[in-house]
């Protein structure tokens, strides 16, 4: 798990972090931003997240059909290679095997946790949530991760990850991610994560879908093994 270099400090400085988010990146996307997000000339990865969640209902940053039976709730940060591994080697088999089937369904909490450009990777997904393309957004931008805080995560890498999701609409998505409900959004991600203490990324709960679930102690950020135990004890706890 990531616990930061210190935790106290990414506190303290959360609100000169997220003042600097506010205002914007002084380095300007490229002229030619695509209308609609596509294939042709995507990033690496986009086609298999496409291919993964292709069919799969999602609303604002949930995914999976809304009746799902339990529910795992994820606070990641793109920045984070931790949650890098658990989203590119484990979500996929956990989408694959139990949300695509309907047992299971994901929230995805986008974090500002490692440093100044997580939150706008963070205000990006969020907006890309406005339609319903959150995961593919986060999926594609952690295929294309780079080493946290050397500024990978820069206004064109949100252009080019958005233009690599098939349907998205990058324009609207580039004006949404410094509106008033994108940052109403990351202010409650911040709020919940302080609720639920919290203190590292990525940090996983399970439980019956409409409670807030048990916390999940992964060995390591590819740990299948521990959370597919904890979704099969969830379920199983419904058929009781």
């Amino acid at each position: 798990m990531l616990v930061g270099a210190a935790v106290v400090v990414v506190v303290a400085a959360f609100a000169v972090a997220l003042g600097i988010a506010l205002t914007g990146s002084s380095k300007k996307p490229a002229a030619n931003v695509p209308a609609v997000g596509s294939l042709a000339t995507a990033l690496p990865g986009a086609d298999e997240v496409h291919a993964l969640l292709a069919g799969i209902p999602q609303s604002g940053t949930r995914l999976g059909s809304p009746s799902a039976p339990v529910t795992l709730t994820e606070y990641v940060d793109l920045q984070c290679p931790y949650c890098q591994a658990f989203d590119t080697q484990v979500l996929p088999q956990v989408v694959t095997r139990y949300v695509r089937t309907g047992k299971v369904q994901v929230v995805l909490r986008v974090w500002a946790f490692v440093g100044p450009d997580s939150f706008r990777g963070q205000s990006a997904v969020l907006a890309a949530g406005q339609q319903n393309k959150a995961f593919d957004l986060a999926q594609v931008l952690y295929d294309n991760q780079g080493t946290e805080n050397t500024g990978w995560l820069s206004s064109q890498m949100v252009v080019s990850a958005a233009a690599s999701v098939p349907g998205l609409r990058v324009p609207q998505l580039l004006a949404a991610q410094s509106s008033a409900s994108v940052h109403a959004q990351a202010a409650s991600v911040d709020r919940l994560a302080r609720t639920d203490g919290v203190r590292s990324t990525p940090t996983l709960f399970v439980g019956k879908s409409g409670t807030h679930g048990s916390v999940v102690h992964l060995r390591s950020p590819t740990d299948t093994a521990t959370i597919t135990r904890a979704i099969d004890a969830a379920l199983k706890a419904q058929q009781a």
